[in-house]
């Protein structure tokens, strides 16, 4: 893989392969579940650990073949009876249903061994297995093959059952006597064979769950047909899915009916998104729950709650702690942390709310800084039911709106507003006459100001005389 991270910690649908890998061997129910460790295995145990720490771990010092990481993964189980499954931490598109099938296959024949296979159009590079009726004569590696062995399209997974006494006996009699010096598992079938025990097969026709993974040009591979089948069971499942190729959903992800997604979804986590809601275009969602009938328009949200009917973007990044009630909304530019936005509230536009508690109705005007953060320590900020703060205000924590307040635009809030009141935290404006024509003469602002009549714009007239009005009605104030 050329990389600093073991191999089996890759991810594929948001998963590393080991965990698949667990998956499929867990679901045989076996007496003891162990994994080989070698390469990099203080990251794997450490994993191991957070995902599965009933398993047992074998440590192989030296990587001397597959047989002999067999004989390290037995080593401390003792004698042994029944069957032993070996698979392997790098094929992820393996099941739990194909090993039970495996097993109910050998069980069934009476086999002493049994080997996954699959037919390949293409088998370059694989171990052949060559057949001698029913049963399994050998297993041919590519570069040992004859012009004839490497016409076989039958591939050998490397996966197998074995009755426990029948690979015991093998692995006692492998030899390393080879080009790399390696003990080969392949070689206890040959073992098997000279014995005159079984070797069967069970054939799966799905090639995908043979594949393993050994460089990142095959980790894009697996990942990319990981994903389609996973968006092909959601969109069988009643979602639509505009543009499958754009769109990448991980194996934790939950979705409703009605559920569509736009180009450029990617869902991660544990994300769940319900009945009638609509993600993207160009959004990411890791771990968010999004209610019904919501939308999410070119959002990167983490660890957040999008409520019914909430709608949230474009271009809005939502942190973790994040919750958006009932028609809600989050608009164009915001960011949002550990903030919670009461049914109906709106923060519409170029605004940051970090550690706020924004309840119902209120509306946050456009270039709001929540000022949550003094170097050292996080304040929230409450802002009470049906407030309203006004355009590029600072608010800084910790302080108190109450219900119904107002604060004016541009105003800097440092102390609580009461319920009702009208905070104004602003300098007094200072118009400096004819300043252009004295520090900038001759300039196109010069020359804009000297052809204007001064008068001011019918619009902003108009809406001053309504003020003016409404202020005038008894019981209002200036």
């Amino acid at each position: 893989m050329k990389s600093s991270r073991s191999k089996l910690l890759h991810e594929v649908a948001g998963q590393s392969m080991l965990s698949y890998a667990l998956g499929a061997a867990t679901a045989v129910e076996p007496e003891n579940l162990v994994v080989v460790v070698g390469h990099q295995r203080e990251q794997v145990t450490a994993h191991l650990q957070d995902i599965a720490p009933h398993v047992i771990t074998a440590v192989q010092e030296e990587q001397k073949g597959t047989g002999h990481a067999v004989q390290c993964g037995l080593a401390d189980l003792g004698e042994l009876s029944g069957e032993v499954v070996v698979t392997y931490g790098d094929v992820p598109m393996l099941t739990g249903d194909t090993l039970n099938e495996l097993l109910r296959t050998h069980r069934q024949r009476g086999d002493h061994c049994t080997v996954l296979t699959a037919e390949l159009s293409d088998p370059t590079g694989y171990g052949r297995v060559v057949m001698d009726g029913d049963q399994v004569d050998r297993i041919v590696e590519q570069k040992d093959a004859t012009d004839e062995e490497k016409a076989i399209r039958e591939i050998n997974s490397g996966i197998y059952v074995f009755n426990a006494g029948t690979l015991h006996h093998g692995l006692a009699n492998l030899s390393d006597d080879n080009a790399q010096g390696e003990l080969y598992l392949t070689d206890v079938i040959r073992i098997i064979r000279d014995r005159g025990e079984l070797v069967g097969v069970h054939r799966t026709n799905d090639l995908w769950q043979t594949e393993g993974v050994n460089d990142r040009v095959q980790l894009a591979q697996m990942n990319a047909e990981m994903n389609r089948r996973i968006l092909d069971r959601w969109m069988r499942a009643g979602v639509t899915i505009l543009d499958p190729a754009s769109t990448w959903i991980q194996n934790g992800v939950d979705l409703a009916t009605d559920v569509t997604l736009l180009p450029g979804v990617s869902l991660e986590g544990a994300t769940s998104v319900s009945e009638g809601a609509t993600i993207g275009p160009d959004s990411t969602l890791s771990d968010v729950e999004v209610g019904r009938n919501a939308t999410v328009i070119r959002t990167h949200a983490i660890l957040a709650v999008i409520g019914e009917d909430a709608s949230v973007g474009p271009f809005a990044y939502l942190r973790p702690g994040t919750e958006i009630g009932t028609k809600g909304k989050v608009g164009t530019f915001v960011e949002t942390k550990n903030t919670k936005i009461g049914a109906g509230a709106k923060v519409p536009h170029l605004c940051y709310a970090g550690d706020a508690i924004i309840d119902s109705g209120v509306n946050i005007g456009a270039g709001t800084i929540f000022a949550n953060y003094d170097g050292v320590t996080k304040s929230p900020t409450h802002i009470g039911k049906d407030a309203f703060v006004g355009s590029n205000s600072v608010l800084v924590g910790p302080v108190d709106i109450g219900a119904g307040g107002f604060v004016a635009a541009g105003s800097t809030v440092t102390q609580d507003v009461p319920p009702g009141a009208l905070a104004v935290a602003r300098g007094r404006q200072r118009n400096i006459e004819g300043w252009i024509n004295r520090k900038r003469p001759g300039s196109s602002w010069d020359s804009s100001a000297l052809q204007s009549d001064g008068a001011v714009h019918p619009a902003v007239q108009k809406k001053r005389e309504e003020l003016r009005r409404l202020s005038e009605q008894p019981g209002s104030e200036q």
